[in-house]
This record gives C-alpha cells, sequence and structure tokens, in this order.
C-alpha cells in the first residue's frame, strides 16, 4: 500500500519466489587507469555491452572501492556497465590519499572519466555515498545525466553523520558500538568523528590501523539484517579499512566540503527532469528510510521504493530486486 499522499512512494511487496536476482558474473572487456591530477591515479574498468546504454556504478564510502558483484545489477546485453575506484581506494593511487580529495574533486573526475570515454550522457547507479555523489555530479552537469538508480539515500548533513557515530544507531547496536567506541577516551567521546580524525592521521600506523579497523567494522556490521562473515572479513582487513576510514571521516569532519547543510536538496531542481528511482531499505540503520523521505518530498518526479526486511546493503535479496527492476525500467524508456 502507498502511503498516503505520497503516490511516488511505494511500499515493496514482491513475495521470495518472484524476486528477481543478479545477473551472472561477468568480466570486463577493458580495463584502464585515468590520471586525473599530478598525485591521483584512477582505475576503471568497462563490461557489458561496449554499444549498449552507458552506466555509471558509484560506489560508496567514500573510500570504499568497486566490486565484481557491481557489475550483475544490469542487464549486460543492454547496458555498457563502467565501474571506478574513486580517489584513494580500490585499485585508485595512491591508497588512502587525503590530500586533493573532496566531493568536488570526485564530481570533476566522473566528468573527466565521461569524457575520456567518449560518452555524451550516461546513466548513474549510486548507493549510500554513492547516492550522495551522484546526486552532486548530476546537478552539476544535468545534462550528462539521462537517469539514476540510488539506494540508501546519504545527503552529507550534519544530523546524518550525528544518527550513525554519535547518538541514534549506537541504540540499536550497543554491542557493536561498544566496540566502535573503545577505541576513544571516555572523556573525548562527546564527538566521536574528531576523535577518530585525530587517531587516523595520526603518525603512529599502528593507532592509524587499530582505529582504521574498528571504524570500518562498526559499519560492516550493520550493514545489513543479517550478518555476513565475509563482509566483516573484508571491513576488517588493513588495506580496506584503512582507506575506508581514513576517506570516510576526512570527509564527514569537513561537511563533504559543501558549503551549506542541506547543498543537495537546495538543488533538485535543477534535476527535477532526470527520471529517477529511489531505492532504500526500510530498517537502514546508516541511511535511514528519513533521508529519501526528505528527498523525494522535495522531488515528487522520483518514484521512492522503500523495501520491508532489508537493511543497508545493495545484496539484500529485496533491495535487489528493487535496484534490477528498476535498471531493467530505465533500459526500456
Amino acid at each position: 500500500m502507498d502511503p498516503p499522499d505520497m503516490p511516488n512512494v511505494a511500499i515493496s511487496d514482491t513475495s521470495a519466489d518472484k524476486r528477481v536476482g543478479l545477473y551472472p558474473s561477468i568480466a570486463p572487456y577493458s580495463q584502464g587507469r585515468l590520471r586525473v591530477s599530478d598525485l591521483h591515479e584512477l582505475y576503471y574498468e568497462q563490461a557489458g555491452n561496449p554499444k549498449g546504454i552507458p552506466v555509471l556504478t558509484v560506489h560508496g564510502g567514500p573510500g570504499g572501492g568497486s566490486s565484481p558483484t557491481m557489475r550483475r545489477f544490469h542487464d549486460p546485453d543492454r547496458y555498457r556497465i563502467i565501474l571506478f575506484d574513486q580517489r584513494g581506494c580500490g585499485r585508485s593511487t595512491p591508497h588512502a590519499e587525503l590530500k586533493d580529495n573532496t566531493t568536488w574533486h570526485l564530481v570533476d573526475d566522473i566528468e573527466r572519466l565521461r569524457v575520456h570515454l567518449g560518452i555524451e550522457a550516461w546513466h548513474l547507479f549510486g548507493g549510500s555515498w554513492g547516492s550522495t555523489l551522484s546526486l552532486a555530479y548530476a546537478q552539476r552537469y544535468p545534462e550528462r545525466v539521462t537517469a539514476m538508480v540510488l539506494r540508501g539515500i546519504f545527503l552529507m548533513r550534519r544530523r546524518e553523520v550525528q544518527w550513525f557515530y554519535q547518538e541514534g544507531s549506537n541504540r540499536i547496536y550497543p554491542d557493536a558500538y561498544e566496540a566502535f567506541a573503545a577505541q576513544i577516551d571516555p572523556e573525548d567521546r562527546g564527538d566521536m568523528v574528531t576523535a577518530y580524525y585525530a587517531k587516523l592521521t595520526h603518525e603512529d600506523e599502528a593507532i592509524r590501523l587499530a582505529a582504521a579497523r574498528a571504524w570500518s567494522m562498526w559499519e560492516g556490521t550493520t550493514l545489513s539484517i543479517a550478518e555476513n562473515p565475509n563482509r566483516a572479513r573484508m571491513f576488517g582487513s588493513d588495506a580496506f579499512a584503512l582507506a575506508f576510514a581514513r576517506i570516510e571521516c576526512h570527509y564527514f569532519i569537513n561537511g563533504g566540503f559543501f558549503d551549506r547543510d542541506d547543498l543537495l536538496l537546495a538543488g533538485v531542481d535543477q534535476i527535477r527532469h532526470i527520471p529517477t528511482t529511489i531505492v532504500n531499505g526500510r530498517y537502514d540503520v546508516i541511511t535511514p528510510v528519513q533521508n529519501a523521505w526528505d528527498l523525494i518530498k522535495r522531488w515528487p518526479e522520483a518514484q521512492l521504493r522503500i523495501v520491508p526486511l532489508s537493511g543497508h546493503a545493495m545484496t539484500e535479496p529485496g533491495t535487489v530486486h528493487e535496484l534490477i527492476t528498476a535498471t531493467r525500467g530505465m533500459s526500456r524508456k
């Protein structure tokens, strides 16, 4: 049933036996590197149909990097699927680098990649921080975006960061939060992001790594309703955790490098014409449905699908179904 007076919002009601799943695993047909500054070089890859609809998958974090699973949300016969690792993470270099690493550097990087690949305009497929960066890029280059599928909306408002790292999600996952808080002296826990930033940028490598693992595992533990041991191992690995934690905390302590807290909401009028589907798990404790609700109220042309019994992870079955249903629909328009 649709919530009252919000015809662009629907609750996903597809039974488990009727859900669609991920497309089969595929390998890239090309891989490359793009130098975007004297310091930074990005990894990118392409899969699917070289003559298909170009779609850029925008990974989360910031600092999360792309993964092979991200190739599996689009029909490889219809789409030219492009993945890239943002500055400082994944296979981009230098690893875990904070210098010259802001939202606006990343927006410009996406535009450089589009030009480099000879694409006139493309779809964007972004989740969590990937939704933030997709919205920022679309608002700066609206003529270059033909459609968007966004998941787990994160608008980089201070209250959203406070909810997950200071007061909110800790009441749902007190056990996991206790391990996260243990890295910080009790007298410094009134501002966890600032306290973590001091450790993640510390000159002592052991201090940086211990903080990075704790920061990363806090998010990895709360991503989905069901625990995933493989995800826990990845989030706890040194290389992943260091880039993920350092870059996330760097962005959060700087407010996303936005000049106002509600920047992405204020810029919606520039992108109202872009066909957009938003998918959010009902029990997402990292980017709660309230974020998507705030966005859809400003943007009634977009569609919001709320997925029961799903959290934040893009691989939960109900979320997979809604994302793939959306990308199929976009390919037919």
